[in-house]
């Protein structure tokens, strides 16, 4: 399922393949986020056309609107939105972190209260396996409790051991339904306690998972803390082949320190949400489009990109459209963000390829302005 090519000799950072069903992934990758079967600010059609290999959906939304039963009548979630590459499907774990006063947790399950209508429902580990395998998922997550920062030694513990018993009654679910096609990722818990992550990657691993996502990070923790237990669990999966994905998480500088502790897999709403209100990432820094010094800036968004927005299109004039309240501003400002974001990631991919990642990384860095 994942094979590591080669390891940079300085850093952690690696390329490694991913495969699935719906094809082959060259990694470190970045997966853009469409919760709701919809990367927002561009149609499907673009996103294919930039050349992402994969998105990520939200279970837990797609199960409130339109329902499970929809999507598979339509024949999966593939068609369904019309996007024919990998298909990750986020198991609602953090929206028992993001609803915290719309749910309540307890061993069994998860009860809901819906932020749509304010029906509440209950949604136990296999419901949540139940709902991805139904639509069709590629790559598909266990229900996991996650937990705010900070939080007492006590809680995270009772909250990654009830993640744990979770996982193995959703590996269960799994193998009744014997789709050996469908990839499986256990989510990492613990908060920041290491004694906790390792014991959850203990489990993970004995339980049997094709990936390891890192759940419960960029919650309000110290960025220390993060990349400290990131260095942690790499060091014990050093002598094993299995891939790292760091769930939510996606700022250019962000990915660049997570891949050079070794992990091979993000996904986040970072360049859809930038897009849409206005900031652009270029290889000089991130951009304020709106701002007035813009007014009579007629050259592209970025000298260096050769996105079909920096050839046809000024600053000038994405400007206007976004001030005045234009659709297209969305779609132009995402559409530059994401095919940026990937190849900032394939520049990642060469230079640790070359052997010269830790020259890449200083050098980016020391053009990227925030």
């Amino acid at each position: 399922m994942f094979k590591i090519l080669k390891k940079d000799k300085r850093t952690k950072a690696r390329i490694g393949i991913l495969e699935t069903r719906r094809g082959k992934i060259f990694t470190p990758a970045f997966f853009p986020v469409a919760t709701q079967a919809a990367v927002k600010g561009v149609i499907t059609e673009l996103v294919e056309n930039i050349g992402i290999e994969g998105i990520l959906v939200n279970a837990y939304h797609l199960f409130l609107r339109p329902g499970e039963e929809i999507i598979k009548l339509s024949g999966g979630i593939h068609k369904f939105m019309n996007f024919h590459k990998t298909i990750i499907t986020d198991s609602g774990g953090y929206q028992i972190f993001s609803l915290e006063k719309l749910r309540k947790v307890s061993d069994e399950g998860v009860w809901f209260q819906s932020h749509l209508d304010g029906r509440t429902f209950f949604l136990t580990p296999e419901d949540v396996i139940r709902i991805q395998i139904d639509i069709n998922s590629d790559i598909i997550l266990p229900l996991d409790e996650c937990v705010k920062f900070p939080a007492s030694f006590s809680y995270a513990e009772e909250a990654n051991l009830r993640t744990i018993r979770w996982l193995k009654r959703s590996k269960k679910m799994i193998e009744k339904y014997n789709k050996k096609d469908i990839l499986f990722f256990g989510i990492n818990q613990g908060s920041t306690y290491l004694e906790l992550r390792e014991k959850s990657l203990e489990e993970l691993l004995k339980i049997g998972v094709d990936g390891v996502a890192l759940g419960g990070l960029s919650v309000g923790e110290p960025p220390h803390l993060r990349y400290n237990i990131i260095r942690f669990l790499q060091e014990k999966l050093e002598d094993k082949e299995i891939l790292l994905y760091f769930m939510g998480y996606g700022k250019p500088k962000d990915i660049l320190e997570a891949i050079s502790l070794g992990v091979d897999l993000f996904d986040c709403v970072v360049p859809t949400r930038f897009g849409r209100t206005g900031t652009v990432f270029t290889n000089r820094g991130k951009i304020v489009i709106r701002n007035a010094q813009y007014s009579k800036d007629f050259s592209p968004l970025d000298e260096e990109c050769s996105c079909f927005v920096c050839k046809n299109y000024t600053r000038a004039y994405l400007r206007h459209l976004l001030n005045a309240k234009e659709i297209n501003a969305a779609l132009l400002l995402t559409y530059h963000n994401l095919f940026w974001y990937k190849k900032f990631i394939e520049r990642i991919r060469e230079a640790i390829g070359e052997d010269n990642f830790e020259k890449f990384k200083e050098e980016f860095l020391s053009r990227f302005e925030e």
